[in-house]
């Protein structure tokens, strides 16, 4: 089949590679939810937006189910949200988000990882604060809105920053401000599409090539771990 077909194939696995991180993530997600405030969204949030998440991706809707079944049995334990800070190569600041059932073996594993590729783990505050912790909306832009104008309407809920990506407009705000937005969102007929948290770096540090590729393998090791959700980075 040649080299073409090689290409293809590595990069097409590499797609479901990514889709299988996100699903897991997204499962954690519901899992946590219902844990947390049970299967009704009409009267669970965080519910509502792992469930708005999960249609966004396309996720099937048996995997979704099954992430509720497991949440609803008394021999499953609840997940830890658990944070880790370190450094990569050249100086470059990380922040890696997980939640997992077993944190000795969480640690233990994001301390190999940060070994392997030249980093190393630091203590809790190392480098948190070189990130502002934010919430994100995704909504669908229906005919004849303004985003300036809703922006500005917006700010009373805790909006910081709305950008227009075409059919959907991105909603930042304050970390705290999550619920606030998604009460707006929903009271007034909004769609979201998709909802969440980022960490923004206050800076960032930019690296030659070679440098770059080097973090990234810490990086990306780190991301294929089943406890991980998110991992964050000062790099450029």
């Amino acid at each position: 089949m040649g080299r073409i077909f090689e290409v293809r194939k590595h990069k097409m696995f590499a797609r479901y590679a990514k889709m299988s991180k996100q699903f897991a993530r997204i499962s954690k997600e519901v899992f946590m939810a219902v844990k947390s405030s049970g299967t009704n969204p009409d009267n669970n949030p965080r519910l509502r937006a792992a469930l708005q998440n999960a249609r966004a991706c396309n996720m099937p809707k048996d995997r979704v189910e099954a992430a509720i079944k497991k949440a609803t049995s008394k021999d499953e334990k609840d997940l830890e949200m658990l944070t880790y800070e370190g450094y990569a190569p050249y100086g470059i600041a990380v922040l890696v988000e997980t939640a997992t059932d077993n944190p000795t073996r969480t640690v233990a594993n994001i301390r190999s990882y940060f070994n392997k590729y030249g980093g190393s783990l630091g203590t809790s505050g190392s480098v948190d604060y070189l990130f502002e912790h934010k919430c994100i909306f995704r909504i669908r832009k229906g005919e004849g809105v303004d985003a300036e104008m809703l922006e500005l309407e917006l700010i009373d809920h805790g909006c910081e920053e709305l950008n227009d990506d075409g059919e959907e407009l991105v909603v930042y705000g304050n970390f705290d401000h999550f619920g606030s937005l998604q009460d707006y969102f929903e009271k007034n007929g909004v769609e979201i599409v998709s909802s969440g948290f980022d960490r923004i770096p206050t800076m960032t540090k930019k690296l030659a090539e070679a440098q770059e590729e080097e973090v990234n393998k810490l990086l990306e090791k780190i991301e294929e771990d089943e406890d991980v959700q998110n991992v964050y980075s000062t790099m450029e």
